[in-house]
């Protein structure tokens, strides 16, 4: 034993989910340790034959309060929080008739699942645990001399420490606190993320806004920006090999694309995270229509609306065979049998659906057994983004498709006679495709489908023809730009990027405006006879 090692003889056990608590009951009948305990925990310590202290034997004084106030005394948190290494502590201990804790085990109130569950807010604040927090970090901050466990993946631990009479090292105990910390400052977080959102500012408290910065919205906003998310998968590496990387989950939200259920295939990486959660936005954008997108490198290299799952994934694959090799399939709509076996010949890395027919599964399972088949239930809802900069973090409202000018409606004409029917429709879902496709972004479609895309260039004419190449560059030397439209995601700062689709034979345009040669973009439409709409809202994707 080492001389930091502190035998565990007396415990305080208080823990709302008694799931393995077995393990720690046979340990301390074993080794003889004294409990003491609270309500239920010491009910269902004492059925497992454990000699159970009730926590008011201790302090002289009952629960009451709903069981608002049971261990909030001197006789326990004393107790908890004396440096038994320190005399001066010990001696005070002696005066007032309080024995010191070796071990506090307490796991708090389900908060996040009690707001998981829909329940009403007076149901939710009584969850909010006001004792449970106090014990965690009195035991953690005295670590000198008390071992707190928050975790019940340690109750084995615990008890082998127990039974063997050791107890936990100085080291040991101090990683336990640091455990502990981390549970409450979650538990607080999470109340935190709750309470910003349900209580927020009322109107009878103004301030006055710092120069320069615009109004804020404090359920979206807040002064202090407090999330925190649980670690639910360690993957293989980040982005390459050498970087490491993990899947957290929101503890208030159980839905979403980070939840989907693997039906078959390889685990997910970190690059297959990125991409099929930007191919399941994509598809989304477009419904209730039935739309496919294709993702290689978090960029569609195909999407398209189709009468069947089946049609949407062959235009969009259509688009750029050759980059949706190795790429991510995403469908709005349930897979079918026939979309599966237009899927089976080409190397993907992962589909993603909300549903599946029993023998497309079995196919995509049998024949690309390396496949990720992934099964999303619901749309995606994530109204707010982050981006970690160097020292800081960037928040904002996520990029939908509910701006002003995204309504076909608020169009402005500039150029050429209105586009038929037809020519709306498309128009409108190259519109609504630009909103994923990475700056600088051009994107040319027909019959509802992406035909060429070109993105993240550092410059709008480099972007117009890339989208004119990959347009036509197919196999079958196919001129797929005359009689298209086209999609740019910002203004076009001169004219010579609208001219590079003009000259390809697009017949007609949608771009945001805005720029200070607006007019000279305008002219070189009208010289040739093309429709040019403004829509007055851009779709930048950084």
């Amino acid at each position: 034993m080492t001389t930091t090692n502190r035998p565990i003889r007396r415990a305080l056990v208080s823990v709302f989910h008694k799931e393995g608590i077995e393990v720690l009951a046979k340990a301390f009948i074993k080794a003889g340790t004294e409990v003491v305990s609270t309500g239920s925990t010491a009910k269902r310590l004492a059925e497992l034959g454990v000699k159970v202290t009730e926590v008011s034997e201790v302090t002289g004084f009952p629960e009451c309060l709903d069981g608002r106030v049971k261990t909030l005394d001197p006789h326990i948190h004393a107790g908890i929080l004396a440096d038994m290494t320190n005399p001066d502590h010990a001696a005070q201990l002696e005066k007032f008739g309080i024995k010191p804790f070796d071990l506090v085990v307490v796991n708090l109130y389900p908060f996040a699942d009690t707001v998981r569950s829909g329940a009403d807010e007076a149901a939710t604040i009584e969850k909010i645990d006001i004792g449970g927090p106090s014990m965690v970090r009195g035991a953690a901050k005295n670590s000198a001399t008390v071992a707190i466990i928050t975790d019940p993946n340690d109750y084995a631990l615990v008890a082998s420490r127990i039974e063997s009479g050791e107890g936990f090292s100085l080291e040991e105990r101090r990683w336990l606190a640091g455990k502990a910390f981390a549970h409450t400052a979650a538990y607080d977080a999470t109340i935190n993320e709750w309470t910003s959102k349900h209580w927020t500012k009322p109107a009878s408290i103004q301030e006055t806004a710092t120069e320069g910065e615009s109004e804020v919205d404090e359920a979206k906003f807040p002064a202090t920006f407090t999330r925190t998310w649980d670690r639910a998968h360690v993957l293989r590496y980040g982005e390459n090999p050498h970087q490491q990387a993990s899947l957290y989950l929101d503890p208030l939200d159980q839905n979403g694309f980070a939840h989907a259920e693997q039906l078959g295939g390889k685990p997910m990486s970190y690059n297959n995270y990125v991409d099929a959660d930007a191919a399941w936005r994509a598809v989304w954008d477009f419904a209730p229509q039935i739309a496919v997108a294709v993702v290689k490198h978090n960029n569609p290299c195909g999407l398209a609306i189709g009468a069947t799952v089946a049609e949407a994934h062959k235009k969009a694959h259509a688009c750029d065979p050759m980059s949706a090799y190795g790429g991510v399939i995403a469908a709005n709509s349930k897979v079918t049998m026939e979309m599966a076996e237009s899927v089976r010949p080409i190397f993907t890395e992962v589909i993603v659906a909300p549903d599946y027919d029993a023998d497309a599964l079995e196919l995509l399972k049998t024949k690309k057994k390396n496949l990720r088949i992934l099964k999303v239930s619901e749309p995606p809802k994530t109204k707010t983004q982050f981006r970690q900069i160097d020292g800081g973090l960037l928040v904002q409202s996520t990029d939908l498709i509910d701006a002003p000018g995204d309504d076909p409606n608020a169009w402005k004409l500039v150029s050429g006679e209105p586009a038929d029917a037809e020519t709306v429709k498309d128009l409108v879902f190259a519109w609504r495709a630009i909103r994923c496709v990475k700056s600088n972004a051009i994107l040319i479609a027909h019959d509802q489908a992406t035909v060429g895309i070109g993105m993240g260039q550092v410059n709008r004419v480099d972007s117009a023809n890339l989208s004119v190449e990959r347009a036509n560059t197919l196999a079958d030397g196919a001129n797929r730009t005359k009689g298209a439209v086209a999609a740019s995601d910002a203004f076009f700062p001169f004219a010579d990027g609208a001219e590079i689709l003009i000259n390809a034979g697009v017949k007609a345009i949608v771009q945001p405006g805005g720029s200070i040669r607006d007019e000279e973009v305008f002219e070189a439409a009208r010289k040739a006879g093309v429709t040019m709409y403004v829509t007055g809202t851009r779709h930048f994707f950084h």
